[in-house]
This record gives C-alpha cells, structure tokens and sequence, in this order.
C-alpha cells in the first residue's frame, strides 16, 4: 500500500471506532487548550511560518472552494439558485447535494441535473482564494493533496503537483467497475447541456455508458456508487506519497484548508500524524466553523478559526509588501 493511503487507512480506523464523536462535530484527539492570538497576531505567525519553510504541503477540502463563492452544495445560496434554479423550482429540494440525493423520476433527470452540476464545476472560474494560495506558494517547494473533485486546483497550478485523491469531475468511469479505465466526461458534458436547453432532462441517447461493458457511467468521484481504485487512483496517492518521502528531511509546513468534520481521515488525521512525527515539520490549520490544534502540537502549529478567504487574502498581501519593502 502505497504511503500516504496507509495515513488515510489509519485515519479512517479511528474514524469507524469513534463514529459517533466525529458526528457530534468533535474530535477523539485531545486538542489544545492554548488561547489563540488575536487575528493580527495569527497573520503574521502565519507569513513567518510560510518564510520559514523550505517545503509547503497543502491540504485543500470543501471549505476552500467554499470560502471563494462555491458555496451551493449544501444550503440554498444565491450560487444555488443561480446554477440549479429550474430543478430547485420544480422539485423543491435546497442545495446542490441535496440534488444528488433526489429521486428523479427517470434517468434523463437525473442525468439533466447531473450535468448542471459537473458543468457547473468544471466552468467555474478560478475562486479567489486560489489565487491567493498561488501567490503565497510562488516562491517555495510545495505540493498539494486535496479531496475537492471541482478541478479548482488544477485550474491554478500544475497538475503534476496536485494530487486528487477522492477523484475528479473531468472523468466518467463504469457504474460496474469492468474496467480499470476512466475517461473524459467534458465533451459528453457539454453535449448534454446543449441538448437539455431551457429543460431537466436531456435526451435518453446522451445517458453516458461504458464502452467496454455498456453498462451506465457516473463521475469518478467518490460517492457515486462503486468508486474506482483503479490506476488514476494509485496515480494520485503515489504522487504526494512520492513528494513526502523526497522531503523527509526538510523544514515542512503543513497547511490544512478547509477540512470538514465527516472527512478527517484524508487530509486532517495525515497532516497530524505527519507533522508530529517529522522532526522539522509544523502545521496550520484555517477553518471557518472548527479549527482544531492537536495538544501534542501545541508548540509546532497554529489553529486559525476564520474565514479562509480572508486569511489567504490577507497573507498574501503581507507577503506581497515584504517583498515590494525589500
């Protein structure tokens, strides 16, 4: 098993073990009881972590598409009524995956409204608190893992240097699993959004299939159904597992953004167990509901719980002023 799965394995014990703890919004490690610093004080802890890191490993999840306008997916925001209003008008349901849960009467609907959502994702601009992160990344080492599947990384930077470990909106894969294979959803996207027009349902021809079994896709994104953990996954999970042990050695600071409280085990738990155990390593974590700082890392991190839009922002802008002050 490949390094970084391994982490996640562990986490993901723990999870099962103490279910009911993870639920209530908590966590089963015991946290740290230091006051924090007030706001400016963080921000400028904060830089001085950054400018003293020789390598950057950042963890990106839901909470940091949120923070930058991406923030249909759970509530009937004014993002929601702007890209899924005709289903939300005629079905009745509130937020984005709410939607996914909805029992549409056919297929055609549930493909209609599945492809507003992909579309939706797949064209969305690049969110403002990417671009802050790149601005602060500009001069360092870093690598990122991230369990967002809306392609807002790979928008920004390298690919090669974003690791998507719960999959990726860009790729369809069989319902079935007969293959290893995944494939490019784009253009079967775009199709379907111009067939459906004003409607919610598109054509029963345009349903996309395997084409090597026949049987239904869906997106190769966890939570679908039956996610493949074929050769795109081990792909992911090699490249950021590849990128720690190359960087065992160095002053690492792991920046955790965005983490929700049902999804420790890929990004949160890892980045814990990784930054007590590196001797060279520290941690961060900006959160706008929970932002969690482990006891044992009392005096290695930082627990920044505010809007992630604003501590990018205002990071970058100090960053950007040293620089220019120089």
């Amino acid at each position: 098993m490949i390094f970084y799965e391994q982490l996640v394995l562990q986490a993901q014990q723990s999870f099962q073990s103490n279910y009911s703890t993870y639920a209530q919004g908590k966590t089963p490690i015991k946290l740290s009881t230091k006051q924090p610093e007030k706001y400016e004080t963080q921000i400028d802890q904060f830089s001085k972590m950054l400018n003293d890191a020789e390598y950057v490993v950042i963890g990106g999840a839901s909470g940091l598409s949120a923070a930058g306008g991406g923030d249909f997916y759970y509530t009937d925001t004014p993002s929601f009524y702007e890209n899924f209003g005709k289903f939300s008008e005629k079905y009745g349901f509130k937020g984005a995956f709410a939607g996914m849960q909805y029992p549409f009467p056919n297929r055609e609907t549930y493909w209609g409204y599945l492809a507003t959502f992909l579309h939706t994702t797949l064209n969305a601009p690049v969110r403002q608190p990417y671009q802050d992160l790149a601005t602060i990344l500009q001069d360092k080492d870093f690598d990122i893992v991230t369990t967002n599947q809306d392609t807002q990384f790979i928008k920004e930077f390298d690919e090669t240097k974003v690791s998507e470990i719960q999959g990726d909106h860009r790729f369809f894969q069989c319902s079935n699993a007969c293959t290893d294979d995944v494939w490019d959803a784009t253009k079967s996207i775009d199709q379907m959004i111009q067939a459906m027009g004003d409607d919610t349902q598109i054509p029963t021809d345009l349903i996309p299939h395997c084409p090597h079994c026949g049987a239904e896709a869906f997106p190769w994104v966890r939570g679908y159904g039956n996610f493949l953990e074929g050769k795109k996954y081990q792909e992911e999970y090699t490249k950021i597992s590849n990128a720690l042990l190359s960087h065992q050695g160095a002053k690492t600071l792991f920046i955790e953004l965005g983490v929700g409280r049902m999804t420790p085990m890929f990004i949160q738990e890892p980045f814990w167990t990784l930054s007590y155990n590196l001797p060279n390593a520290s941690y961060i974590s900006v959160n706008r509901d929970n932002a969690f700082l482990p006891e044992q890392l009392e005096n290695k991190g930082l627990a920044m719980q505010n809007d992630i839009a604003k501590v990018l922002h205002d990071v970058r802008n100090q960053l950007v002023e040293a620089k220019n002050d120089k």
